[in-house]
Formats: C-alpha cells, structure tokens, sequence
C-alpha cells in the first residue's frame, strides 16, 4: 500500500499524539479521551446513556485533517461506530457515534470495564437487534487539556465512579 494512502500517517499526528481531553456535548453527555499513540485510545464515559463505561487500548483510524485538526474513528466490540472530529483552535470536538438498537434498548449492558468483558459485547452485539442505529450528532467544548505523552497507562486507569470528587469538572 502507498504510503499516502494510509489511514494513519504517524509523522502527520506529533501534536496529536498523548493529548489528554475532557469535554462535554451540547447534549449534556460528558466523556474523557486520551490518544496514546498513533493507533490507540483510552477513553471513560462520565455521564450520558452509557457514561460509567471505560476502555483502554482501543485500536482506532487517527489522522490530521488540517492544521489543528484531527479525526479519529473506531468500530467498538459492541457494534457502536465512532467518529471525533477535534479542532484544537477552537477547542471544539464534532461527534458522531452510531448505537445499535440492543444498546438503545439496554445501554446498561455496556457500562463496565470493556476490556474485560469483549466476549460479553460480542454476544449482545450478536443476538442484536442491531438496527436501526441510533445515530448521535453532536458538538462538544474541550473543557479540559493536557499534554501528559504517548503510552502511559495511568491517564484512564480506573471508572470514572473510582476518580476523585470533581475530576471531571477541571477546566483550563
């Protein structure tokens, strides 16, 4: 395969690469997201339909749309598509998750460590319903950032009920 066509050209995602996020939908639904290399993520659901849910080492399409602009896309366990558009200039995330139905019907089966229960995701995924999708559009504001560099496994370490009194309310 051609190097320029590559869904993820490593060289082009430096500034990209161990940024650390905290931001909130216009929907109210508050989440967490750490780019810890090229090819992962980690991220933990704070609030929303399935905020108590978290997930580490989530393979993921990264690139640079643009100066300061950057997508990441993913295809979860659980039959959820995900597509983040995040424009570091204006500190604003455009989402769009795709939910099968069994989730919309029963999003509590998901919230857990994700991790250790890819099996169980598979299952549900299975039996489905998986359609229609509920599609999910929103903007968000990046309420926190930090640079903390690629690959550490500390950043999401735990479920967001386990962080401490007003960790998700951090602002900069």
């Amino acid at each position: 395969m051609s190097k320029n066509l590559e869904s993820t050209q490593p060289e082009n995602l430096t500034q990209f690469v161990g940024k650390h996020f905290i931001y909130t939908y216009a929907n109210g639904w508050q989440y967490e997201l750490y780019v810890k290399n090229t090819k992962t993520i980690d991220y933990r659901i704070h609030s929303g339909m399935v905020g108590g849910r978290w997930v580490k080492g989530q393979q993921a399409h990264i690139v640079r749309l643009s100066h300061e602009i950057f997508r990441i896309s993913w295809d979860e366990p659980t039959g959820t598509c995900v597509s983040l558009v995040f424009i570091l200039t204006t500190r604003q995330v455009h989402g769009v998750a795709f939910f099968p139905a069994w989730i919309v019907e029963n999003p509590q089966l998901t919230v857990c460590f994700q991790n250790e229960h890819e099996d169980e995701m598979h299952r549900y995924r299975n039996a489905g319903p998986t359609y229609p999708k509920l599609v999910i559009d929103e903007f968000a504001s990046i309420t926190f950032q930090e640079d903390v560099g690629p690959d550490r496994e500390d950043i999401i370490a735990c479920p967001p009920e386990q962080l401490p009194e007003n960790y998700a309310s951090r602002r900069n």
